[in-house]
């Protein structure tokens, strides 16, 4: 990881610790090209998490919005979903 990006993680961590009181509701919304199985991908990185997750498909079908409203134990839990999901292809955290 880059310093630029472990500088955006360290803040969002800060800012989460101080709007939150843990464990909290979290609602992670992400953007996928619909192709391959990026979908899936992001909802197996919630899987056992009793994660609810929604899924919209754009009008041309080439993109796929997810939501994903989980209870997470804290800040480090949500920057380690997001981490983990940046390796999928074409993927835009929101």
């Amino acid at each position: 990881m880059d310093k630029e990006t472990e500088e955006f993680y360290d803040r969002l961590k800060v800012e989460l610790d101080m709007s939150n009181t843990w464990p909290a509701l979290y609602l992670f919304k992400f953007i996928v090209p619909t192709e391959d199985d990026n979908v899936e991908r992001v909802e197996l990185a919630f899987d056992c998490m009793g994660a609810v997750i929604k899924t919209t498909k754009s009008k041309t079908g080439k993109f796929t919005s997810i939501s994903v409203d989980v209870t997470v134990k804290d800040a480090q839990e949500i920057v380690d979903k997001y981490l983990e999901v940046s390796t999928i292809k074409g993927i835009v955290s929101l």
